[in-house]
């Protein structure tokens, strides 16, 4: 009889343990009507940007805690408007977007210090798969978190490529920066 009591008293806690820990991370997604990620890049005749307002992204979020756990990013590279279409088909071409279509970041380790997020994981771009660091600020406002940050990449590290204008080649570093907002 204890035997069936403490059977029936650790599939109770077992239970409890799992119900609990499926509440303490929800997965948000990203509002795309305000998000957006951008990136900059240069040539020794003009600098310019490209701006994503397509991003799909989610967090994991502790209600309880209010930290972010988990970020996903997937972004089409296609999606990306300079301003230019010649520029735009140009990026598709040189990136290899029919191949390559999406560019995807996601975290395995994230380390809050006030409002600051530090996200350590793998950004894939051009097929290629690197470990990098993403810092950026969080700010909540009108129950909308805002996570805004900034990070470089060498096009090099991804074997894409570098542009050319005129038989010139673009700078091989890109600047991303990003606005992503999530309903709380």
């Amino acid at each position: 009889m204890n035997n069936i009591k403490n059977f029936i008293a650790i599939i109770f806690l077992l239970s409890v343990c799992a119900f609990t820990s499926k509440l303490a991370g929800r997965k948000i997604l990203a509002d795309k009507t305000v998000s957006s990620v951008t990136y900059a890049m240069s040539h020794p005749m003009h600098d310019w940007e490209g701006v994503c307002k397509d991003v799909n992204a989610v967090i994991v979020y502790d209600d309880n805690t209010k930290n972010i756990e988990q970020v996903a990013v997937s972004l089409k590279v296609d999606a990306f408007d300079s301003g230019n279409a010649n520029r735009d088909s140009h990026a598709i071409e040189v990136l290899e977007g029919l191949k390559f279509p999406k560019v995807t970041f996601s975290s395995n380790k994230i380390k809050s210090n006030n409002n600051t997020l530090t996200a350590e994981g793998n950004l894939t771009f051009h097929g290629i798969t690197k470990p990098v660091t993403i810092t950026a600020t969080r700010s909540e406002s009108n129950n909308k978190l805002k996570l805004d940050g900034t990070f470089d990449f060498l096009l090099s590290q991804f074997q894409v490529e570098r542009p050319s204008l005129f038989g010139v080649k673009t700078k091989d570093e890109v600047k991303m920066s990003f606005q992503v907002y999530f309903p709380l």
